[in-house]
């Protein structure tokens, strides 16, 4: 999201990072020095590359020194609460806490791996889910990962109720029979393996180091985690430091990042700047425009890989004229999909075939696909009733988002040739958010905003923004089809024991959004990153989109 999605780029709070970890030994500079001196990042050696940790690494000879990592982010980490934090704060929390699977890299086998948990099984009718904890992992504090603090973690999660914390809805129980067993008793059949990797509310957090605390004491700066680094320093809206925790699970190598420095730095060409000189290693959201010379240079590496998240523009179901079929059709109709994919996104970027992105959904090409077309558009417009346009809607998007308003502007520009005026609205996104959680009647005629799922599977993006509910949470075109609700929920049920059966299901749930115009589905992005060529081991997690997680790189 760096988008937005609650506060990807300004929302309700959701979307990237920037960490330091404090060095030790009496000659070594200290990760505050590091983060306020603007020094290049030392040089380092390798960790591991599939995002889970490996202790395995080999450390490169030369490797001396405090081993820095910088990250330079182009949003802030709005909410360092693990229970609470659904925005760009994964960045941080990604490598102070964990999880008891983690979702793989796209082609891993198995694709859903161990982390605080070795092994796991479902009962026969899928309601009972039972979890084995690795044994001997210690939280920063000193006090043992067990099973209590599993429990302990995951009802504070549930019952603060804020963030992804809705990813427990399928929970009815959680017991905890011996120290290393987890056991979770559902309501309804669920992937809980799945849902367990999930990049937010499914953090685990020491009990005794977060008892009785609340989100504040998070945001002043301290953590409870287990993961390979802990919070040395916060600066809100400036920078996070993340120290190396010497007591590890994984272990630790020579070469390894001993800190890691999360700097916000907002400007794009200061962050492209950055990564030339060396300053930083890892960054993003650079103007497509500027990354073919960024490609040229040797000392830096564009990674352009498929990701989870997409573009849409929810379209008002409620209010007039698009609560009409036949005018959001020809809305759809006369989106210039491709002019904002070669032009405003360089190529980076594909058409999307509905709400779901391609790469996250089995038996896509059944979809159908809209395509541009003004003579459609047109008659589609006469057939509702408005054979000479005459129309006046409001666009929102997020107010900085150039692409946003790049894409937006082309679209106006089409509309006018059909007597459609298109206003196309900067707003920041809290103002977005309220205008359209208010009285539909009132709201903006399409909301365009950025999605990626809080877990890797359709069935965030279709319950999320689709799902019809009395108070919509991000349903915001407020689209009602009770159909396509019992389609959207059997497939989640039956996700777990029958893949191919709930795939065909979200394809089907999929094409009735496509046919009746619920949004215009713009494009599926990819993830771009733009890193300096000697960081070695980054491999693109689209799951967890812009998290680096610094244990499984060096350089």
């Amino acid at each position: 999201m760096l988008t937005h999605r609650l506060t990807v780029r300004g929302m309700l709070t959701l979307a990237t990072v920037v960490v330091l970890a404090g060095c030790t030994g009496g000659s070594q500079p200290s990760a505050a020095a590091v983060a306020s001196s603007g020094a290049a990042p030392s040089q380092t050696v390798a960790a591991a590359a599939s995002g889970v940790p490996q202790s395995t690494a080999q450390a490169s000879p030369s490797a001396s020194g405090p081993q820095v990592l910088v990250y330079a982010s182009p949003t802030t980490f709005p909410d360092l609460d693990p229970s609470t934090g659904f925005s760009d704060d994964s960045a941080v929390v990604s490598n102070l806490y964990e999880t008891l699977t983690r979702y793989a890299p796209p082609g891993s086998n198995p694709q859903i791996q161990p982390l605080l948990a070795t092994d796991w099984s479902q009962s026969t009718d899928g309601l009972t889910w039972t979890f084995h904890l690795r044994p001997n992992v210690k939280f920063h504090d000193g006090t043992p990962v067990n099973a209590a603090a599993v429990k302990w973690s995951i009802e504070r999660t549930m019952k603060l109720g804020q963030g992804g914390a809705f990813i427990w809805d399928p929970v009815s129980s959680i017991s905890a029979p011996d120290d290393l067993t987890v056991v979770f008793t559902l309501k309804y059949k669920a992937p809980m393996d799945l849902i367990v990797s999930s990049g937010y509310a499914a953090w685990i957090m020491s009990p005794t180091t977060a008892e009785g605390k609340d989100n504040a004491w998070f945001n002043a700066g301290h953590d409870a985690g287990s993961g390979p680094y802990m919070l040395d320093s916060y600066e809100k809206d400036q920078r996070a430091i993340l120290k190396k925790f010497d007591g590890y699970w994984g272990g630790w190598k020579p070469g390894q990042f001993d800190t890691v420095i999360l700097k916000v730095v907002q400007d794009a060409a200061a962050r492209q700047q950055m990564i030339e000189s060396g300053d930083a290693d890892y960054t993003f959201t650079i103007p497509t425009d500027n990354l073919s010379t960024l490609s040229a240079n040797p000392d830096v590496k564009v990674v352009a890989n498929p990701s989870y998240q997409n573009m849409m523009i929810l379209l008002n179901t409620v209010k007039s004229p698009t609560s009409n079929l036949q005018v959001r059709q020809a809305l759809a109709a006369s989106f210039p999909y491709q002019d904002v994919i070669q032009g405003t996104m360089a190529g980076y970027a594909t058409q999307s075939r509905g709400a779901v992105p391609a790469s996250l959904l089995d038996g896509v090409d059944q979809v159908p696909q809209a395509s541009f077309s003004l003579d459609q558009a047109k008659s589609l417009l006469a057939q509702a009733g408005y054979a000479n346009g005459g129309l006046n809607l409001v666009m929102t998007f997020t107010a900085g988002d150039t692409q946003e308003q790049q894409a937006g502007e082309l679209w106006a520009a089409d509309l006018a040739k059909i007597g459609v005026n298109l206003e196309v609205r900067s707003m920041a996104w809290e103002a977005q958010w309220s205008l359209a959680k208010g009285d539909p009647n009132k709201a903006q005629d399409g909301f365009m905003f950025y999605w990626w799922p809080t877990y890797a599977t359709p069935y965030d993006f279709m319950f999320n923004l689709f799902h019809s509910e009395k108070s919509p949470n991000f349903n915001l075109g407020y689209y009602n089809n009770p159909a396509y609700d019992t389609l959207i929920d059997q497939a989640n049920t039956q996700l777990s024991s029958d893949r191919a059966g709930a795939m065909a299901k979200f394809v089907q749930a999929d094409t009735m959004l496509v046919n009746d115009a619920a949004a215009i589905f713009v494009y599926d992005l990819q993830n771009i990153h733009v890193i300096r060529s000697s960081l070695q081991g980054f491999v693109d997690n689209p799951a967890y989109p812009h998290v680096l997680f610094a244990y499984t790189v060096s350089r």
